[in-house]
């Protein structure tokens, strides 16, 4: 995604209940998340050298399909962080933290083997004692880090989950995965149609061009690409800033810039570069799936009179 330095945006918001695009915090971590995507579909079309058409009498037809999946289950990752001058006490902390969420999710009706507390890290917490001119580093304390993974099939029921998490303290959503159960069918599904793509790119070559290709067809390329919504959303900050120039201006004020805050989208692959797109309106965050289908023919050849 392309970015300019300053960028506008005006937003209109209705009243009722819209679901709402789901990635977690872990999106503040990424940035052009659609150009790269779009490069990796651009690799997996490359062949290297030695895998050209061998002659001047062969030639390839290629054809590319995107599928837009909606999930059919869920798993979202809660992160539980606990201080403490020990560890002991830090341990104290999170099992009862630990506890009383769970305990909610149960009442949500999530199933205790649909939870799992992931043990991530314990370090150390460091301060500084001030002795004269002197600010000395310090132990001063421990952190401990868990995160919470929570299994679930409807995806309204996020809305519930981030709520009782948040009464028990616990307010960093880090992530939302997207399952898919039978990508099989899916993959049937994209092969028909690239099969169908192929077959009126033959015949449009022959009737528009007088190119006949001879079968048997030998399948040259056949990659399946996946992207997960938890990957594919990007962001930017919608304001515009005046410029404060000028030393003067800079040595006789202390400026205080206001926040700005940064908005997410889900921006996933669309129609540009591929022959066929399964499923093309999306309306909320789906499971992309994608085939290249590469065919080579080898062409007939005029007879020599």
């Amino acid at each position: 995604m392309k970015r300019s330095i300053v960028v506008l945006a005006f937003f209109l918001v209705g009243p009722g209940t819209c679901p709402g695009q789901v990635g977690g915090n872990i999106g503040y971590s990424q940035s052009g998340v659609k150009a790269r995507e779009e490069q990796r579909e651009r690799s997996r079309r490359a062949l290297p050298e030695q895998d050209l058409p061998p002659s001047k009498t062969s030639t390839f037809v290629e054809a590319d399909v995107l599928m837009n999946v909606v999930a059919d289950e869920y798993v979202a990752v809660f992160g539980i962080a606990q201080e403490a001058e020990t560890v002991a006490e830090c341990a104290r902390k999170m099992d009862a933290v630990a506890s009383e969420v769970i305990g909610a999710f149960k009442e949500l009706g999530v199933g205790e083997q649909d939870m799992f507390l992931d043990f991530v890290a314990q370090t150390k917490v460091y301060g500084y004692e001030i002795h004269g001119d002197i600010a000395r580093e310090k132990l001063v304390g421990y952190e401990l880090k868990k995160n919470l993974s929570v299994h679930y099939k409807d995806r309204d029921l996020l809305d519930k989950l981030t709520v009782a998490a948040a009464r028990s303290k616990i307010d960093d959503l880090i992530k939302v995965e997207y399952v898919v159960k039978e990508v099989g069918p899916i993959q049937d599904r994209l092969m028909e149609e690239a099969a169908r793509v192929v077959k009126q790119k033959s015949d449009r070559y022959e009737r528009l061009l007088g190119i006949r290709l001879q079968p048997p067809a030998q399948v040259y390329a056949e990659k399946y690409g996946t992207s997960y919504p938890s990957g594919m959303y990007d962001s930017y900050t919608a304001a515009e800033t005046e410029e404060f120039q000028g030393v003067p201006m800079r040595q006789r004020y202390s400026v205080q810039s206001a926040r700005k805050g940064r908005t997410f989208v889900f921006n996933g692959l669309d129609g540009d570069g591929f022959d066929r797109v399964i499923n093309p309106v999306i309306i909320e965050p789906v499971v992309q799936f994608t085939l290249h289908l590469k065919v080579k023919y080898e062409v007939e050849q005029p007879r020599a009179r």
